[in-house]
């Protein structure tokens, strides 16, 4: 991507850079990402207009299309992609309206000239929870035919799963359906999407610039605004914060080991807000490279390119690469390295690859089949270090320049050694109190507590899913909300797994926290969730509801989240007479109006 030449390949001297305004300028974006230089590029070009393009546009001001952009995002990353589109757009000079799928009125489809749509997908190729509905709406009869529609659509996935970026397909498949015309060809990213991302927006900004050029300067000023009031720290620029606390908060005797966890951001000045996210990043265990370096028979200081910089092979697979979780294609990938049948017949079947590949790390797979390889050829076989995301368990009104996570470790026994998790390792075993990690907020405008401090909530979390409950507390407390709060919380045994037991019964004495109901499958024969403690309840749950109750769901979404679902409509239908159709249509009509909201993961 150019942003400007060099002062010896310009023309006119008026227009080159000097010397020292060139060396600013390098350092400057020196440490921008792909995105970041995607918005600065466009964000030059609209200023190179120069002021008398503006003036004349303010003065005789022409109509102009309006580029729609909607996200479909279940853990913050849809909507980075799009926010910093929206922004690159805006830049150019194009006339922006930047939404949340969820807050889009699907209708209003058939009135659009020019559509983006950045989304992710969840769980086995479900649409994100923020855009089930807008997703049934166009697989509907009630779809409108769409020939004027000009549209892209990029989807963010994990290719360890099954249905690899199912919803941006989905997207892209029925507009073409319907009648509307890519203007780019759909992208399908990975975990390590930011290239891909970057230059997509780059590639849909330029093609769409001169047709969509708004003529009033207010865009650019709007692009520049919504930059300076931000953050300064996000997912490419974290905040360096501090390890206070790391307390182990199961028992002696649990099979858990979970933490608690808190962060000290200083005078970051990041903000949070209760039902956000905390990213977190994280080195991989030296101890753990050198063994995967001595199994490979490679040397830890060999040189290998990495993004386009050279790096030793040990400093990129501790800083940069991904080997605590393995993706099924890497199975594939040392199959043919090594040769080896097993490996071979489990990259066949996909479901039995994906199985292995979540309880085998990368060491793992190289130890069982031994090979050479080059060392180049091994990291381009890895997909790079991604943050973990924690839902945030503490409320800035209580905890002030603090935040708190609830962190499960995350471990199993190969042979004689122990395998940890990425993060969790990082920061349960490896950190100190004192030491530092780099983080920043995600926030999730689609866990929010009602706007309303009357308003009844039931919140749902068992095992670490009582997280951003914890949060909620604290928020509830601070502003001395009068709604009722009803907590449903599990977890394996009741004395080795309570989970901030003390806080639940200090907030049960109190008041502030009417009712909760727990349920330790392992306390008794017949093994109890907390679906089976939803059903035992159903009638003062479905009278709660009746009053205006919005429930929240935090935690697994493979089992736990789908369980409680059948659960609410079976007490939906049981309770009102309702058919499990209608029971359905009415869990749906309480997630539009923000009733009923999911943290699952």
């Amino acid at each position: 991507m150019k942003l400007l030449m060099l002062p010896e390949q310009q023309n006119s001297n008026q227009t080159a850079l000097d010397a020292n305004q060139l060396a600013s300028l390098q350092q400057t974006i020196s440490a921008f990402s792909p995105m970041q230089l995607a918005w600065a590029s466009g964000y030059l070009a609209a200023k190179s207009e120069g002021s008398s393009a503006v003036t004349h546009a303010v003065a005789a001001p022409q109509a102009a299309a309006t580029l729609t952009i909607l996200y479909a995002s279940q853990t913050g990353n849809a909507k980075g992609v799009a926010k910093q589109l929206a922004d690159a757009a805006k830049a150019a000079g194009i006339q922006v309206n930047f939404k949340n799928v969820s807050d889009y009125k699907a209708k209003s489809l058939k009135s659009e000239s020019h559509l983006l749509i950045v989304a992710s997908t969840n769980g086995e190729g479900e649409a994100p929870d923020d855009a089930i509905e807008f997703h049934e709406f166009l697989f509907s009869k009630k779809a409108p035919k769409l020939e004027k529609l000009h549209y892209s659509v990029l989807s963010l996935g994990d290719s360890s799963y099954e249905f690899f970026c199912q919803t941006g397909k989905d997207f892209d498949t029925r507009l073409a359906e319907l009648g509307a015309t890519r203007v780019h060809d759909r992208v399908d990213c990975d975990v390590d999407y930011q290239e891909d991302a970057a230059a997509w927006v780059n590639k849909i900004v330029d093609s769409l610039k001169d047709e969509l050029t708004a003529s009033a300067a207010a865009p650019v000023a709007a692009a520049s605004h919504s930059v300076v009031t931000e953050s300064q720290y996000n997912k490419e620029n974290p905040y360096t914060a501090e390890l206070a606390t790391n307390q182990k908060i199961t028992g002696r005797d649990s099979a858990k080991d979970v933490r608690h966890i808190e962060i000290d951001l200083g005078e970051s000045g990041l903000t949070y807000q209760t039902g956000d996210a905390l990213g977190v990043y994280f080195d991989n265990d030296p101890a753990l490279v050198d063994e995967l370096i001595s199994a490979l028979s490679l040397e830890a200081e060999q040189e290998v390119l990495l993004s386009g910089n050279t790096i030793s092979l040990k400093k990129a697979l501790v800083e940069k690469l991904e080997i605590t979780q393995t993706a099924p294609n890497f199975i594939s990938f040392w199959a043919e390295v090594s040769g080896d049948e097993k490996l071979t017949a489990l990259a066949e079947d996909k479901n039995a690859a994906r199985e292995f590949a979540a309880n085998h790390q990368i060491v793992d797979i190289v130890k069982s089949a031994p090979a050479a390889v080059k060392a180049q050829v091994f990291v381009d076989a890895l997909r790079k270090i991604t943050p973990r995301l924690y839902s945030i368990a503490s409320s800035q009104a209580e905890v002030e320049e603090e935040v708190h996570l609830t962190v499960g470790v995350v471990s199993y026994e190969e042979g004689e050694a122990t395998r940890f998790g990425g993060a969790s390792g990082f920061l349960s075993q490896r950190l100190q109190e004192g030491g530092s990690v780099k983080v920043f907020v995600e926030h999730n405008n689609n866990f929010r507590l009602p706007e309303n401090d009357d308003t009844p909530v039931i919140m749902i979390g068992p095992g670490t899913g009582v997280a951003p409950f914890r949060a909620f507390m604290q928020e509830r407390e601070a502003c001395d909300a009068s709604g009722d709060n009803w907590m449903f919380f599990g977890d394996q045994t009741f004395t080795q797994d309570f989970l901030y037991q003390v806080e639940w019964q200090n907030y049960l004495k109190s008041g502030l926290l009417t009712k909760m109901d727990v349920a330790f499958s392992r306390d008794q024969a017949e093994k109890v969730y907390v679906q089976h403690r939803i059903k035992e309840h159903a009638a003062e749950v479905y009278a709660w509801l009746e009053r205006g109750a919005h429930v929240y769901v935090c935690g697994d979404a493979n089992r736990m989240a789908k369980d409680v679902h059948t659960a609410l409509i079976e007490v939906i239908a049981g309770q009102s007479g309702k058919s499990s159709e209608e029971a359905e249509d009415y869990l749906k009509a309480l997630r539009s109006a923000k009733r009923y909201q999911r943290d699952v993961y």
